[in-house]
């Protein structure tokens, strides 16, 4: 190898450093969570057949509410990621 970055931090591309989270990323990934958990409260992504019941079903289940939870965030969502940003803000002084 010819930089001088350690082995697994070459293989894997990651930074030895990485920087800190925006605090409006962090507001809008704790939005994302909530929605999540809410889509799951609903029942979004269970199937009811003779197939179903699966491990396997339920972590691809988990994978689509959070990626709908996303992507409902990045099109506005519904105000939260706005009061957790405004907290945050408040807490850190920014």
């Amino acid at each position: 190898m010819t930089d001088s970055l350690p082995v697994s931090t070459h293989l894997t591309g990651l930074r030895p450093t990485t920087p800190k989270p925006d605090i409006r990323v962090a507001a809008e990934r704790l939005e994302a969570s909530f929605l999540a958990e809410m889509l799951k409260s609903a029942g979004v992504g269970e199937q009811e057949n003779s197939m179903s019941g699966s491990i396997g079903e339920s972590q691809f289940a988990s994978f689509h509410r959070e990626a709908l939870a996303r992507e409902m965030v990045a099109r506005g969502g519904i105000g939260l990621a706005d009061r957790f940003e405004a907290s945050l803000r408040g807490i850190t002084n920014e």
